[in-house]
């Protein structure tokens, strides 16, 4: 496994062909084999003239050294060489001497791109983006070709010489569109209709007014929309998505920052999110920070993007299969995560009020003591969720979304490491019996696990994967996971703590169930039973063990049931506390009644 094979082409071509070991079979790797010359298709068209040069077919272009060089062009045209170009194959190996070749073009000739020019460029560039050999790009040695012919046509489309106030170049698999812009202009927009296989794709481009009246004097805009560029830059993003629109390039003037764009999606899919994205044009990703979603239907996606000259300029949707989109789920989420934080702020106010009465022994004191810190890490949790959610969809802030991300994280692991304490406090109270811990030990131990803990881990996450840009997940204000596996530093711990609570219930189970032994009594035993089964049903949210539900998730992303058992399970926890936490206590329902019963007394003696 891994072990490389290189082969040499057939004589008709030059280069070779990689093949690595793979499941002992030799799967392609890359394939350089190319029968394009382009140094002799100069070289045969250096003596060609035409007498005037508006007709763009006067080719005295001399090349220096070999094609792989390109050091020197002269001359303003090049639709000499297109009918060589399109009458060669669009294998892998040619493909890259053509991204090369409109690399090398984009750099030498882009002064006074017209109309005829950009055309002469769009059908070489056409070519290789056709659909029926799109899947050739999968063999084709540079994994950044697709990015360097994006960057290259955007370079070269964006200097159109506009005549008339507009221009447009329509070729089937590019399409470029020019417009003269000035603040009085009602609005702009950018319309197109392309086909797809075997029907049709529309984008849509558009510039706000207010954007508009940000502009000194009149400027230019242009758009490029690619059909089938995105099969090409998918392979970039890590995890299991796919780009399911248009690939929309803009080139504004630096006074633009905000464009709205509309893609129709190539895929239909119901249960699934769309995701707006900006390609970084430096690091050569899909980055969910360029844009946000302004509305998702089945058929078409808006997003709301941030236009910027050197990293943000063109745009598209991304889609996971993996990950389903439902409103129940969404519902769900909402409701349950309001109940929650509703529950657990009843939970600390009613602790508050029976505080002084449930904590008079040591085991009461310790155990009261954990609960209300697990009320209070799941609170502020959930408020940091709601919060990161509004920071990644409005705000578009990545500092913000790291300092949520950081605190999420560490209130999730605080919420763990608390439910922890409480388990090793069961297991204390039950196999301890003699062996007594003073309160100031407790409260150092449990302040350094519960807090402690969860402090070390999430420093040393962000500290590690930050500086690599890898912190954050791409669409959301949470860890990564693809890129660098931040997202271990709270499985791990979670998990490990989900094991421990699962032998803390085994252990209270065996416990409660010997006490009945030798009774002989079936109404005894029908007791032990209800009495095992309310420890399960009152340890199951304090300890977490619903999270462990999760793993499903995992093992079946797609399954829509698995989730909605999950965001149920977890939504409602801070309901599930403040019930079997606080309200089925036998003592604390007593003390709550005793203040009750206090209050009323006072109240009637100041009647």
């Amino acid at each position: 496994n891994g072990a490389l094979c290189i082969q040499p082409c057939s004589p008709s071509f030059h280069g070779e062909t990689s093949f690595v070991c793979e499941d002992r079979k030799w799967q392609m790797l890359s394939d350089a084999c190319a029968n394009l010359d382009v140094q002799s298709l100069f070289q045969h068209w250096t003596s060609f003239l035409v007498v005037t040069e508006a007709s763009f077919s006067f080719c005295s272009l001399i090349v220096s050294n070999v094609f792989s060089s390109f050091q020197r062009i002269s001359e303003t045209d090049f639709s000499c060489i297109i009918p060589d170009i399109l009458a060669s194959p669009a294998i892998p190996g040619n493909i890259a001497d053509i991204v090369d070749l409109l690399k090398k073009i984009s750099l030498l000739l882009s002064e006074n791109v017209t109309r005829a020019k950009l055309q002469s460029y769009s059908r070489i560039a056409n070519h290789i983006l056709n659909s029926s050999i799109i899947s050739n790009w999968a063999f084709v040695r540079d994994r950044n070709a697709g990015s360097e012919l994006l960057d290259s046509v955007n370079l070269f489309a964006g200097k159109l010489l506009l005549r008339n106030e507009s221009e447009s170049v329509q070729e089937p698999f590019i399409a470029t569109k020019g417009y003269s812009i000035h603040r009085n202009t009602s609005g702009t927009s950018f319309d197109f209709s392309m086909e797809f296989n075997t029907g049709n794709i529309t984008g849509h481009v558009a510039i706000p007014e207010e954007e508009l009246l940000k502009l000194p004097r009149a400027s230019k805009a242009i758009s490029i929309a690619f059909p089938t560029l995105g099969a090409v830059m998918e392979s970039t993003q890590p995890g299991p998505v796919f780009v399911n629109g248009m690939v929309l390039s803009v080139s504004l003037p630096e006074e633009l920052r905000r464009v709205l764009l509309t893609f129709e999606k190539v895929t239909k899919l119901e249960q699934v999110e769309a995701q707006c994205v900006g390609w970084h044009s430096a690091e050569r990703r899909w980055d969910s920070r360029a844009c946000r979603t302004q509305s998702d239907t089945v058929s078409s996606v808006v997003c709301v993007c941030t236009h910027q000259r050197r990293t943000y300029k063109s745009f598209s949707i991304l889609m996971s299969p993996a990950t389903p989109r439902s409103a129940v789920l969404d519902y769900i989420t909402r409701v349950g995560l309001g109940l929650s934080i509703l529950s657990l702020v009843l939970c600390l106010v009613i602790e508050a009020v029976v505080w002084h009465h449930v904590t008079k022994t040591e085991i009461t004191y310790m155990r009261h003591f954990c609960l209300v810190n697990i009320a209070v890490s799941l609170l502020v949790a959930d408020v940091l969720f709601i919060l990161a959610a509004v920071v990644h969809n409005t705000a578009l802030n990545y500092q913000l979304c790291v300092a949520a991300t950081f605190f999420l994280h560490f209130f999730y692991l605080a919420l763990f490491f608390w439910m922890f304490t409480l388990g090793l406090l069961i297991l204390y109270g039950l196999l301890l019996i003699f062996f007594k811990v003073t309160r100031s030990v407790f409260l150092a131990a449990a302040f350094s696990i519960g807090y402690g803990c969860p402090l070390v881990i999430s420093i040393l996450t962000v500290a590690i994967t930050e500086p690599k840009n890898g912190y954050l997940r791409s669409g959301a204000c949470w860890l990564n996971w693809y890129e660098t596996k931040a997202l271990l530093a709270f499985v791990v711990p979670a998990l490990s703590i989900i094991v421990v609570n699962m032998v803390v219930v085994v252990v209270v189970v065996v416990k409660t169930g010997r006490s009945s032994v030798g009774e002989g009594c079936k109404s005894q035993d029908l007791s032990s039973m209800i009495r095992i089964s309310k420890n399960v049903a009152l340890l199951t949210p304090l300890l977490g063990l619903t999270w462990g539900f999760g793993l499903t998730t995992i093992l079946d992303s797609r399954s829509l049931a698995f989730h909605i058992t999950f965001a149920l399970l977890n939504a409602f926890q801070g309901f599930f506390i403040l019930l079997f936490g606080t309200l089925l206590d036998r003592k604390t329902r007593e003390a709550l009644r005793m203040n009750c019963l206090s209050s009323r007394r006072k109240w009637g003696l100041e009647k």
